[in-house]
Protein backbone atom coordinates (compact mmCIF):
# COMPACT_ATOMS: atom_id res chain seq x y z
CA UNK A 1 0.00 0.00 0.00
CA UNK A 2 1.53 3.37 -1.03
CA UNK A 3 2.24 5.87 1.76
CA UNK A 4 -0.41 8.48 2.45
CA UNK A 5 0.09 11.80 0.72
CA UNK A 6 1.07 14.69 3.00
CA UNK A 7 -1.62 16.96 4.41
CA UNK A 8 -1.53 20.60 3.30
CA UNK A 9 -2.28 23.73 5.30
CA UNK A 10 -2.84 27.04 3.52
CA UNK A 11 -1.62 30.19 5.28
CA UNK A 12 -2.81 33.64 4.16
CA UNK A 13 -1.29 36.74 5.80
CA UNK A 14 -3.69 39.67 5.49
CA UNK A 15 -3.60 43.41 6.13
CA UNK A 16 -6.48 45.57 4.84
CA UNK A 17 -7.51 43.02 2.22
CA UNK A 18 -11.28 43.57 2.28
CA UNK A 19 -11.63 43.75 -1.55
CA UNK A 20 -9.93 40.40 -2.23
CA UNK A 21 -9.98 38.17 0.86
CA UNK A 22 -13.30 36.45 0.13
CA UNK A 23 -12.37 35.37 -3.40
CA UNK A 24 -8.98 34.19 -2.13
CA UNK A 25 -10.61 31.97 0.51
CA UNK A 26 -13.20 30.64 -1.92
CA UNK A 27 -10.47 29.52 -4.33
CA UNK A 28 -8.69 27.80 -1.42
CA UNK A 29 -11.95 26.10 -0.42
CA UNK A 30 -12.95 24.74 -3.80
CA UNK A 31 -10.08 22.33 -4.36
CA UNK A 32 -10.08 18.89 -5.97
CA UNK A 33 -8.38 17.69 -2.77
CA UNK A 34 -9.29 19.70 0.34
CA UNK A 35 -6.66 21.43 2.42
CA UNK A 36 -6.33 20.27 6.00
CA UNK A 37 -6.94 23.87 7.10
CA UNK A 38 -7.05 27.39 5.74
CA UNK A 39 -5.49 29.91 8.10
CA UNK A 40 -5.99 33.64 7.64
CA UNK A 41 -3.69 35.73 9.81
CA UNK A 42 -5.05 39.24 10.26
CA UNK A 43 -2.36 41.82 10.98
CA UNK A 44 -4.30 44.63 12.66
CA UNK A 45 -6.39 45.43 9.60
CA UNK A 46 -8.32 48.67 9.75
CA UNK A 47 -10.98 47.55 7.29
CA UNK A 48 -13.46 44.61 7.30
CA UNK A 49 -10.92 41.87 6.53
CA UNK A 50 -11.37 39.99 9.82
CA UNK A 51 -15.14 40.51 9.79
CA UNK A 52 -15.44 38.99 6.31
CA UNK A 53 -13.43 35.94 7.39
CA UNK A 54 -15.71 35.47 10.41
CA UNK A 55 -18.77 35.71 8.14
CA UNK A 56 -17.28 32.99 5.93
CA UNK A 57 -16.69 30.81 8.97
CA UNK A 58 -20.43 31.06 9.64
CA UNK A 59 -21.25 30.47 5.97
CA UNK A 60 -19.02 27.38 5.77
CA UNK A 61 -19.21 25.85 9.27
CA UNK A 62 -17.87 22.47 8.13
CA UNK A 63 -14.72 23.91 6.60
CA UNK A 64 -11.53 24.22 8.71
CA UNK A 65 -11.25 27.97 8.14
CA UNK A 66 -9.22 29.51 10.97
CA UNK A 67 -8.81 33.20 11.75
CA UNK A 68 -5.74 34.20 13.72
CA UNK A 69 -4.73 37.66 14.85
CA UNK A 70 -1.14 38.88 14.84
CA UNK A 71 -1.33 42.15 16.74
CA UNK A 72 2.14 42.39 18.29
CA UNK A 73 3.81 44.13 15.35
CA UNK A 74 2.98 45.38 11.89
CA UNK A 75 4.54 43.58 8.98
CA UNK A 76 4.34 40.67 6.58
CA UNK A 77 7.21 38.63 8.04
CA UNK A 78 5.94 38.35 11.64
CA UNK A 79 2.43 37.76 10.29
CA UNK A 80 3.63 35.02 7.93
CA UNK A 81 5.70 33.43 10.67
CA UNK A 82 2.75 33.45 13.07
CA UNK A 83 0.63 31.56 10.56
CA UNK A 84 3.31 29.03 9.68
CA UNK A 85 4.06 28.43 13.36
CA UNK A 86 0.38 27.63 14.07
CA UNK A 87 -0.28 25.47 11.00
CA UNK A 88 -0.57 21.73 11.61
CA UNK A 89 -0.26 20.25 8.11
CA UNK A 90 2.69 18.18 6.93
CA UNK A 91 3.20 20.84 4.25
CA UNK A 92 2.56 24.54 4.80
CA UNK A 93 1.26 26.38 1.77
CA UNK A 94 1.78 30.14 1.81
CA UNK A 95 -0.08 32.50 -0.51
CA UNK A 96 -1.07 36.17 -0.56
CA UNK A 97 -4.53 37.56 0.13
CA UNK A 98 -4.94 38.41 -3.56
CA UNK A 99 -3.94 34.90 -4.70
CA UNK A 100 -6.49 32.75 -6.53
CA UNK A 101 -5.41 29.12 -6.44
CA UNK A 102 -6.20 26.86 -9.36
CA UNK A 103 -8.66 24.10 -8.33
CA UNK A 104 -5.98 21.38 -8.29
CA UNK A 105 -3.37 23.39 -6.36
CA UNK A 106 -3.48 21.28 -3.19
CA UNK A 107 -3.39 18.12 -5.31
CA UNK A 108 -0.32 19.37 -7.19
CA UNK A 109 1.42 20.24 -3.92
CA UNK A 110 0.70 16.79 -2.49
CA UNK A 111 2.15 15.11 -5.58
CA UNK A 112 5.31 17.20 -5.40
CA UNK A 113 5.84 16.52 -1.71
CA UNK A 114 5.23 12.80 -2.12
CA UNK A 115 8.99 12.77 -2.65
CA UNK A 116 10.33 12.92 0.93
CA UNK A 117 13.43 14.80 -0.23
CA UNK A 118 11.38 17.80 -1.39
CA UNK A 119 11.43 20.43 1.35
CA UNK A 120 9.84 23.38 -0.47
CA UNK A 121 8.13 24.09 -3.76
CA UNK A 122 6.89 26.92 -5.92
CA UNK A 123 5.10 27.25 -9.22
CA UNK A 124 4.14 29.79 -11.89
CA UNK A 125 1.56 32.52 -11.52
CA UNK A 126 -1.30 33.66 -13.72
CA UNK A 127 -2.09 37.39 -13.61
CA UNK A 128 -5.88 37.26 -13.58
CA UNK A 129 -6.47 40.99 -14.03
CA UNK A 130 -4.34 41.27 -17.16
CA UNK A 131 -5.22 40.48 -20.78
CA UNK A 132 -3.81 37.36 -22.47
CA UNK A 133 -3.77 35.55 -19.15
CA UNK A 134 -2.79 32.10 -20.43
CA UNK A 135 -0.04 33.60 -22.58
CA UNK A 136 1.22 35.40 -19.47
CA UNK A 137 1.19 32.12 -17.55
CA UNK A 138 3.32 30.42 -20.20
CA UNK A 139 5.74 33.35 -20.20
CA UNK A 140 6.01 33.26 -16.40
CA UNK A 141 6.64 29.50 -16.49
CA UNK A 142 9.37 29.84 -19.12
CA UNK A 143 11.06 32.65 -17.21
CA UNK A 144 11.23 30.57 -14.04
CA UNK A 145 12.58 27.53 -15.90
CA UNK A 146 15.16 29.74 -17.62
CA UNK A 147 16.40 31.25 -14.36
CA UNK A 148 16.60 27.83 -12.72
CA UNK A 149 18.65 26.52 -15.63
CA UNK A 150 21.01 29.51 -15.52
CA UNK A 151 21.51 29.09 -11.79
CA UNK A 152 22.32 25.41 -12.40
CA UNK A 153 19.75 24.56 -9.73
CA UNK A 154 22.04 25.83 -6.98
CA UNK A 155 19.53 28.52 -6.07
CA UNK A 156 15.85 28.76 -6.77
CA UNK A 157 13.60 31.53 -5.67
CA UNK A 158 10.32 30.77 -3.98
CA UNK A 159 7.46 33.11 -4.77
CA UNK A 160 5.41 34.32 -1.81
CA UNK A 161 2.14 34.28 -3.76
CA UNK A 162 2.61 30.61 -4.57
CA UNK A 163 4.84 28.52 -2.34
CA UNK A 164 4.84 25.61 0.07
CA UNK A 165 7.34 24.39 2.63
CA UNK A 166 7.48 21.14 4.53
CA UNK A 167 6.74 21.68 8.21
CA UNK A 168 10.00 20.02 9.24
CA UNK A 169 11.92 22.39 6.95
CA UNK A 170 10.15 25.40 8.43
CA UNK A 171 11.08 24.22 11.91
CA UNK A 172 14.71 24.05 10.75
CA UNK A 173 14.88 27.66 9.48
CA UNK A 174 12.19 29.50 11.44
CA UNK A 175 14.62 31.04 13.92
CA UNK A 176 17.12 31.89 11.17
CA UNK A 177 14.98 33.76 8.64
CA UNK A 178 15.70 37.46 8.56
CA UNK A 179 13.36 39.85 10.37
CA UNK A 180 14.11 42.63 7.88
CA UNK A 181 12.90 45.44 10.14
CA UNK A 182 13.96 47.99 7.50
CA UNK A 183 11.68 46.28 4.95
CA UNK A 184 14.33 46.19 2.23
CA UNK A 185 14.33 42.55 1.11
CA UNK A 186 12.12 39.96 -0.57
CA UNK A 187 11.01 37.78 2.34
CA UNK A 188 10.35 34.80 0.06
CA UNK A 189 13.84 34.97 -1.45
CA UNK A 190 15.22 35.10 2.09
CA UNK A 191 13.40 31.84 2.89
CA UNK A 192 14.85 30.31 -0.28
CA UNK A 193 18.41 31.23 0.70
CA UNK A 194 18.05 29.82 4.21
CA UNK A 195 16.73 26.56 2.79
CA UNK A 196 19.67 26.44 0.36
CA UNK A 197 22.10 27.05 3.22
CA UNK A 198 20.87 23.78 4.75
CA UNK A 199 21.01 21.94 1.44
CA UNK A 200 17.22 21.48 1.47
CA UNK A 201 15.65 20.68 -1.88
CA UNK A 202 13.34 23.21 -3.54
CA UNK A 203 11.18 21.89 -6.36
CA UNK A 204 9.62 23.83 -9.22
CA UNK A 205 6.17 22.39 -10.03
CA UNK A 206 4.74 23.72 -13.34
CA UNK A 207 1.23 22.53 -12.47
CA UNK A 208 1.22 24.30 -9.09
CA UNK A 209 -0.51 27.41 -10.42
CA UNK A 210 -1.76 30.40 -8.47
CA UNK A 211 -3.50 33.44 -9.87
CA UNK A 212 -2.42 36.79 -8.56
CA UNK A 213 -3.25 40.44 -9.14
CA UNK A 214 -1.01 42.68 -11.19
CA UNK A 215 -1.88 45.55 -8.85
CA UNK A 216 1.83 46.12 -8.26
CA UNK A 217 1.81 47.85 -11.65
CA UNK A 218 -0.23 50.62 -10.03
CA UNK A 219 2.93 51.65 -8.17
CA UNK A 220 4.89 54.67 -9.36
CA UNK A 221 8.06 53.88 -11.34
CA UNK A 222 10.11 54.80 -8.28
CA UNK A 223 8.15 52.51 -5.93
CA UNK A 224 8.11 49.68 -8.47
CA UNK A 225 11.87 49.94 -8.93
CA UNK A 226 12.39 49.81 -5.18
CA UNK A 227 10.19 46.71 -4.99
CA UNK A 228 12.04 44.94 -7.80
CA UNK A 229 15.53 45.79 -6.51
CA UNK A 230 14.66 43.91 -3.33
CA UNK A 231 16.14 40.93 -5.20
CA UNK A 232 19.56 42.58 -5.21
CA UNK A 233 19.37 43.74 -1.61
CA UNK A 234 18.29 40.31 -0.40
CA UNK A 235 21.18 38.51 -2.08
CA UNK A 236 23.61 41.23 -1.00
CA UNK A 237 22.46 40.82 2.60
CA UNK A 238 23.38 37.14 2.32
CA UNK A 239 26.70 37.94 0.59
CA UNK A 240 25.62 36.20 -2.60
CA UNK A 241 26.97 37.93 -5.70
CA UNK A 242 26.14 35.67 -8.63
CA UNK A 243 25.11 37.78 -11.61
CA UNK A 244 22.66 35.19 -12.87
CA UNK A 245 20.47 35.81 -9.85
CA UNK A 246 19.87 39.35 -11.12
CA UNK A 247 17.95 38.00 -14.12
CA UNK A 248 14.46 38.00 -12.50
CA UNK A 249 15.03 41.59 -11.35
CA UNK A 250 16.03 42.69 -14.85
CA UNK A 251 13.03 40.91 -16.39
CA UNK A 252 10.56 42.52 -13.99
CA UNK A 253 12.12 45.94 -14.61
CA UNK A 254 11.92 45.42 -18.36
CA UNK A 255 8.23 44.54 -18.46
CA UNK A 256 7.00 47.37 -16.22
CA UNK A 257 6.01 49.95 -18.84
CA UNK A 258 4.53 47.60 -21.49
CA UNK A 259 2.67 45.63 -18.82
CA UNK A 260 1.36 48.84 -17.27
CA UNK A 261 -0.04 49.90 -20.66
CA UNK A 262 -1.64 46.48 -21.20
CA UNK A 263 -3.23 46.61 -17.76
CA UNK A 264 -4.63 50.07 -18.40
CA UNK A 265 -6.11 48.99 -21.74
CA UNK A 266 -7.62 45.92 -20.09
CA UNK A 267 -9.18 48.04 -17.33
CA UNK A 268 -10.69 50.46 -19.85
CA UNK A 269 -12.17 47.63 -21.92
CA UNK A 270 -13.55 45.93 -18.83
CA UNK A 271 -15.30 49.13 -17.74
CA UNK A 272 -16.77 49.51 -21.23
CA UNK A 273 -18.15 45.97 -21.12
CA UNK A 274 -19.65 46.61 -17.68
CA UNK A 275 -21.33 49.80 -18.88
CA UNK A 276 -22.84 47.90 -21.80
CA UNK A 277 -24.22 45.33 -19.40
CA UNK A 278 -21.93 42.55 -20.58
CA UNK A 279 -20.92 41.52 -17.06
Amino acid sequence: MPPALPSVSIVIPAYNEEPVIRQCILAALYQSVPAKEIIVVDNMSKDRTAELVRLMQEEYPDVPLILLSQDKEQGLIPTRNHGLDHASGDVLGRIDADSLLEPDWVEQVQRGFADPEVMAATGPVLYYDMPLRRFGLRADDRMRRFVLKLAKKQYHFLFGSNMAIRKDAWETIRTEVCRDEADEMHEDIDVSVHLADHGLKILYIPGMISGMSARRLEDSPKDYRYYVTRFERTYKNHKIHRRVLRVPMLIFMGVYYPAKVLRKVHQVRTRQVVRRGGI
